[in-house]
């Protein structure tokens, strides 16, 4: 007996091509280039990933590629998390992804970049809000962990520029989910307590690392924070090569945290150097001065006025009196001058008034003409208007037409007759003729 053959569909067939190629290769990063993109309406993703030597088939779900930053186009080079299957109703195999990011631009670098694009928008980078650093710092604070090598670097290069100045560590933790929380608080804490105990600089940052080491400097809550503080802050992230979002909203960007400290305060022997300079230039200044003085001094108890001070004032009494004679002669001649300007104008008033008046006579004795005359113009054209028009109506008047043979027939309603067909056998009619009525019978209609 032959043995009973078991017999599968090509659905079946499919579902288990399906099964095994799912369940043995799971999720896997792959690169290539794409070509042939479709963006379906229903937001779904179609498209073929291919590099020199092979292609394949690939669909994002709307669900996906929701988190993606970019939109993707033929000819963009990608990478994507994806898992190998097959589409069972045409038996096509394909990639389904649920990641995607620009080949060579991994996913904190385009983070870092919208980030950043944001942030200029909003003008946390302009330099019209940069706060200038204090020329002698009291106190300066520190954010950073409290065993890495930065806070070391900081403290050597503070206390060996300027031995006596205050250090404030404020310990945070600089690496990790929970970093960038600790970095804003300890910047916020620092400012409350600004208030009460004056801090004048704030160094905020850490050693090198990869970007994901310094990857709580590059987040919101920190650059918030820096670019609210009322105290100046220095960045101070990693290495020269280094650049975070911090850097960027911080009011003084620092390559190392050793520079940042050396940007907060100047060597004590070089101010101290200053102070001597400006010390030994203000003594010269001053015996200078003293020595201006003094000659000036005795110049004056030499001068004139000093020996024969009466005589001084003998020329300025005389002085006096003469300007005293000069000013009533000046005072007399003034008031003089000021009658025969007043009699001139009373003269001129009295003939501008008289010449006014009799050209506001003549001006009325014109106006008045004008004014028939114009007003005999318009009587003349509404005479002629009004035979125009009178004219006009004679002629409209159907009564006239009377007077050259013609008659008008009315029903004893008072309603024209214009056509035979409006009248039957028997009914009554009026004739208007030009001199009178004529009332007639329908008898015969042709």
């Amino acid at each position: 007996m032959a043995e009973k053959r078991q017999i599968y569909s090509v659905s079946d067939i499919n579902r288990k091509a399906r099964m095994v190629l799912e369940s043995a290769m799971g999720e896997l990063w792959v690169e290539g280039e794409l070509s042939r993109v479709t963006i379906h309406s229903s937001g779904h993703w179609y498209f073929t990933l291919k590099d020199a030597g092979a292609a394949v088939s690939c669909a994002m779900f709307a669900r996906d590629n929701a988190g993606v930053a970019f939109r993707p186009k033929d000819g963009m080079q990608v990478q994507m998390l994806a898992r190998p299957s097959l589409y069972e109703a045409s038996g096509r195999y394909q990639l389904i992804a649920s990641e995607m990011e620009e080949a060579g631009k991994g996913n904190l670098q385009e983070q870092f970049e919208k980030l950043k694009a944001k942030l200029d928008a909003e003008g946390l980078f302009s330099r019209d809000r940069k706060k200038p650093l204090p020329l002698l710092p009291k106190k300066i604070g520190v954010v950073t962990s409290p065993t890495g090598a930065a806070i070391r670097d900081i403290i050597n290069v503070l206390t060996r520029r300027f031995p006596n100045i205050e250090i404030l560590l404020a310990p945070v933790t600089v690496q990790g989910p929970a970093a960038a929380k600790s970095i804003a608080n300890a910047i916020n804490y620092l400012n409350k307590r600004n208030v009460k105990q004056p801090i004048d600089v704030l160094i905020v940052g850490r050693g090198g690392g990869s970007i994901e080491d310094l990857w709580a400097f590059n987040e919101e809550v920190v650059a918030r924070a820096i670019a609210e503080s009322e105290i100046p802050v220095i960045s101070a992230v990693g290495h020269e090569i280094d650049f975070t979002i911090a850097d960027f909203t911080a009011d003084v960007r620092a390559p190392t945290p050793s520079a940042a400290a050396e940007l907060a305060v100047r060597e004590k022997g070089d101010l101290e150097d200053e102070v001597s300079l400006y010390q030994r230039r203000l003594n010269e200044s001053l015996v200078r001065m003293q020595r201006d003085f003094q000659l000036r001094l005795n110049r004056a108890a030499h001068s004139y006025v000093f020996r024969e001070p009466a005589v001084l004032v003998k020329q300025y009494r005389q002085k006096i009196l003469s300007l005293e004679m000069r000013m009533g002669d000046l005072l007399k001649l003034e008031s003089q001058t000021i009658f025969q300007r007043l009699e001139r104008s009373s003269t001129r008033m009295e003939y501008l008034l008289e010449s006014g008046v009799l050209q506001a006579h003549q001006r009325v004795d014109e106006l008045s003409l004008l004014m028939r005359h114009e007003m005999e113009r318009k009587a003349e054209r509404s005479r002629q208007r009004f035979q125009s028009l009178e004219s006009q109506l004679r002629m409209l008047n159907p009564m006239a037409v009377l007077g050259r043979g013609y008659s008008l027939t009315r029903r004893p309603d008072g309603s024209v007759v214009r056509s035979a067909e409006d009248v039957k056998k028997g009914d009554a009619l009026i004739t208007a003729l030009a001199d009178g009525k004529v009332v007639s019978k329908v008898t015969e209609k042709e």
